[in-house]
């Protein structure tokens, strides 16, 4: 007997053996079949999509689940556009805590993004307001923040800083002043972040960088993951990426050819269904938001390139090392001068051992030229984009780009006609998370003003939706249990209110999201 059988349905399984059905059948978490195989089969439970469309659950590969949580909860600053209204925030932020916690305690801030204001605000504006108390203003790509002179004061003197606003390594000094999270409140965090994923029918993915680099919150980090699941929390699966800074120097034996790694070994693999090991993340450049992605030429009307994390030998030894060391590596590159970097350490890595099944990413792959296109599909790896940067950022930076290099951004038709599988994510909380609306810009290529950003890099319908089903599950190893709505595979499903194929392109972004599956139950925070 089977546990469930959908009937009446538009199953889009993504399966080019069987690519539409109307039946499927749920045992035990799993799919057992489809139309004639489950049609007469007695089943528990009988649900009626009346004719609603049905598609493998979305998988989103990369996003930060507990920044979005501690996001969400975190007073804001947007979308104020005049100094002295932010201002005003940060100082009811300040009361505000102020008669909640002790003198010590940080006041956090988020929505900060000086584009609205048109500059950055200033460590003295903040000190007029933040009564000596430590202010942490969190820039909304994830690459900066500002702060006040309570916090400057407390850092090293060799920590550059633009006036109070600190970038990439500078605001990772300032994070690593602070007590880090408990693992109960991450997990919280985590839990409502995740709860948000399932109503978008995304139920599965990948968060990019735990235990340190720019957005660890605890060295023990992954311990607030673990909680959740033993505590049947964890509202959807899971896959960690460990941030590269966490590898350590060892004494493994000299046959293992292992220089760095993390404690006992642990690398890409590691877990079960529901939470496992994946990448290891390595930021080499900054963002195009913050204005520090690192480019070949200079930004348009300015002066300089942008920058990298680190002194980029060091950043390749660190791809090398973890390449030796066994991981699947996703590599931070937004502008081509940091893809050229990434590029150039990932071959080095397989030259010195070549692993074909490694799987390696490239994250963001935000502007790629040319020349740098069958250099990336050469190596294997997977291109891991952000539609919904463009659809919600594009006009600012195609502006920043100009004319000759807006076309290269978020490619997706160049990509996919170079054999690169294309995967798409969010990297929420940085924009919006949803599926549908990163498929409706993938395929008209247009921001929200109107804009078209490189129309020859868009893609079909049936292309966007591979990159966050059949590619998402490539680029995670999932791809023996997730990806398509095979028999065998995982009973992981999202129920739309029409077929994204179906209808114009300019709807799509709005299809409701009737009810997300995962392990064949309907989840609470989807059902109908």
């Amino acid at each position: 007997m089977l546990c469930t059988r959908l009937t009446n349905a538009n199953i889009v399984t993504m399966d080019p053996d069987h690519p539409v059905a109307h039946d499927l059948g749920i045992w035990r978490g799993r799919i057992v079949g489809l139309d004639d195989a489950v049609t007469s089969l007695p089943a528990r439970e009988v649900i009626d999509l009346q004719g609603a469309t049905v598609l493998p659950g979305f998988i989103d590969s990369h996003v930060h689940l507990a920044w979005t949580g501690l996001k969400a909860s975190t007073p804001s600053v947007a979308p104020c556009t005049r100094i002295e209204d932010v201002l005003a925030v940060v100082a009811d932020a300040v009361s505000r805590q102020s008669s909640q916690s002790s003198a010590g305690a940080w006041v956090d801030v988020a929505g900060y993004d000086q584009r609205a204001l048109g500059r950055h605000l200033t460590a003295a504006e903040l000190d007029k307001v933040s009564h000596g108390r430590k202010v942490f203003l969190m820039h909304d790509s994830g690459h900066g923040c500002v702060v006040n002179s309570a916090v400057l004061d407390l850092l090293p003197a060799d920590v550059p800083h633009q006036d109070g606003f600190l970038a990439e390594s500078s605001m990772t000094a300032a994070r690593q002043l602070r007590l880090p999270y408990s693992q109960a409140e991450l997990a919280d965090a985590i839990e409502r972040a995740g709860r948000v994923c399932l109503t978008e029918g995304v139920t599965a993915c990948a968060e990019a960088g735990i235990g340190g680099g720019l957005l660890g919150h605890s060295p023990v980090e992954l311990g607030a993951y673990q909680l959740l699941r033993e505590q049947g929390r964890l509202p959807l699966r899971v896959q960690l990426m460990a941030a590269g800074d966490t590898l350590r120097p060892v004494a493994s034996h000299d046959c293992d050819g292992i220089p760095r790694a993390l404690d006992l070994g642990l690398r890409t693999g590691f877990g079960d269904d529901w939470l496992s090991m994946g990448a290891l993340k390595i930021y080499t450049d900054g963002g195009m938001m913050a204005r520090t992605a690192a480019l070949t030429s200079p930004y348009h009307g300015m002066e300089h390139t942008g920058q990298f994390q680190d002194d980029p030998e060091r950043i390749a030894d660190t791809i090398v090392d973890g390449h030796l060391a066994g991981w699947q590596l996703a590599v931070h590159a937004i502008g081509d001068r940091a893809a050229d970097l990434a590029l150039d350490a990932l071959e080095r890595a397989q030259r010195l051992r070549p692993r074909p099944g490694a799987r390696h990413r490239v994250e963001h792959a935000g502007l790629i030229r040319p020349d740098q296109l069958p250099r990336l599909a050469q190596l294997g790896a997977a291109a891991v984009i952000q539609p919904n940067f463009l659809r919600y950022f594009g006009d600012d930076y195609a502006s920043i780009m100009g004319e000759d290099r807006a076309p290269w951004l978020y490619r997706g038709r160049s990509f996919l006609d170079h054999g690169i599988t294309l995967v798409g994510s969010s990297d929420r909380p940085v924009t919006d998370g949803s599926p549908l609306r990163a498929v409706q810009f993938m395929v008209e290529r247009a921001s929200e003003s109107g804009q078209v950003i490189g129309p020859d890099e868009g893609i079909t319908v049936d292309e966007a939706l591979r990159s966050y089903t059949v590619g998402g599950a490539y680029a995670c190893h999932w791809d023996d249990s997730a990806g398509t709505l095979t028999p065998g595979k995982r009973a992981d499903l999202v129920v739309l209110g029409d077929d994204p194929r179906r209808v114009s392109t300019s709807r799509i972004g709005d299809i409701e999201v009737v009810s997300t599956f995962v392990d064949g139950r309907e989840t609470e925070a989807s059902a109908r």
